[in-house]
């Protein structure tokens, strides 16, 4: 399993719509950083080309996501909050246990949502249950790729 810090970002920025009227809009995303300051220049980055005037990022929360099931649909549209609880057993004292964790599932609705998941733990080896499966606000995530460096570019560039 990988190890990712993931941040959600707040952005408020200026949007195009419908007969050209420009029109703020506050938008949730979700990136993987190293830290805040990373994550604040990697979401203006990421954001930029959807804003026509000013963008500026609201608000940054580290949040734990032990899994991501990105979705190929072109309908799944939306990111769902799975709350899952593993099942142990705990042999010094024979009882079992939930340990839970959250995972984000993209998809089109709440059915679909269940289905990827479960189709993305297909492989598991633990025993679980769902304790809930919510809709975000999330539009967006951007996982950290390190794009192949060519001879004379300063630093490593980002991939969404």
């Amino acid at each position: 399993m990988e190890i990712n810090s993931w941040f959600e970002c707040k952005v408020k920025m200026d949007v195009m719509k419908e007969g050209g009227i420009t029109k703020p809009e506050t938008s949730v995303y979700l990136v993987d950083a190293l830290n805040f300051t990373e994550a604040e220049t990697r979401i203006l980055e990421e954001t930029a080309p959807l804003s026509s005037g000013n963008i500026e990022v609201a608000n940054i929360n580290k949040v734990k996501y032990a899994e991501i099931f990105p979705s190929d649909s072109e309908n799944a549209d939306k990111w769902y909050k799975v709350r899952c609880m593993f099942i142990t057993y705990d042999e010094k004292t024979e009882k079992e246990k939930e340990i839970g964790n959250n995972m984000l599932v993209q998809a089109a609705n709440f059915h679909d949502a269940l289905k990827n998941f479960d189709a993305g733990m297909k492989g598991s080896m633990m025993d679980y249950r769902i304790s809930s499966i919510q809709e975000t606000k999330i539009m967006d995530v951007y996982k950290f790729v390190v794009k192949t460096r060519t001879e004379g570019d300063a630093k490593p560039e980002y991939e969404g």
